[in-house]
């Protein structure tokens, strides 16, 4: 299995039977990218910020007839962009690659009162070829027992997410060897880079920030 990190908390995994997209927003506008997007069979959204889902751009790029996986309350943010609809607990099978729809808790700060609190994030896992990859999503810490091989989490704190402290804790729980920390481009929640390396280093984590274009193979 092939992991390219792209902006933000875009990822991109290729597996034998799939390329697998996840959260395409809209800090991924380089043009490197969009040819990433473009190859994509199939593709997932946690919710429905733009930041995750960069619909005008995702419905020029990607090939017809793409399925774009997403909670109702994100297709109802889209009308235009056809969905298929899945929840929590969902899985998706792709010859012998599983994607599965799992919880997750995005914080809440008066930034997003209205129409911009999400009341449906979801993460996602990735399984093939023996390995688990877990996509947390926007998400603040919540009780779980996830094992994964690889994890993509935020830090950035300011109530939206997890901030470095409990990430690292998540992390840990998680069993990951590798974490790659997500989401470091917002300006405004910023990600505090430094208090991430030392919580990460204090939990004993192999993790890392990935540049995008980046990719690992697990």
């Amino acid at each position: 299995m092939q992991i390219t990190k792209l902006p933000h908390s875009n990822i991109f995994i290729e597996t034998k039977d799939a390329k697998i997209l996840i959260d395409p927003g809209t800090y991924g506008s380089d043009e490197k990218t969009k040819k990433i997007w473009a190859k994509a069979t199939h593709v997932f959204v946690t919710h429905k910020h733009a930041d995750h889902f960069d619909a005008e751009t995702i419905s020029k790029i990607i090939q017809k007839g793409t399925p774009i996986y997403a909670t109702r309350e994100t297709a109802t943010f889209y009308p235009k962009t056809k969905f298929s609809i899945i929840k929590e607990g969902a899985e998706i099978k792709i010859g012998g690659t599983v994607v599965r729809a799992v919880k997750a808790v995005h914080g809440y700060n008066p930034f997003l009162k209205g129409e911009k609190e999400v009341h449906e994030g979801i993460g996602f896992f990735v399984e093939s070829e023996g390995k688990r990859v877990y996509h947390t999503g926007d998400t603040i810490c919540f009780e779980n027992d996830y094992k994964c091989d690889v994890l993509f989490l935020p830090a950035n704190n300011h109530g939206v997410c997890m901030g470095p402290f409990e990430a690292a804790l998540f992390a840990k729980e998680t069993g990951a060897s590798i974490v790659v920390v997500m989401h470091c481009e917002s300006e405004k929640f910023p990600t505090d880079v430094e208090k991430v390396k030392k919580e990460f280093d204090n939990a004993k984590l192999n993790w890392k920030f990935l540049s995008a274009g980046e990719t690992i193979e697990v």
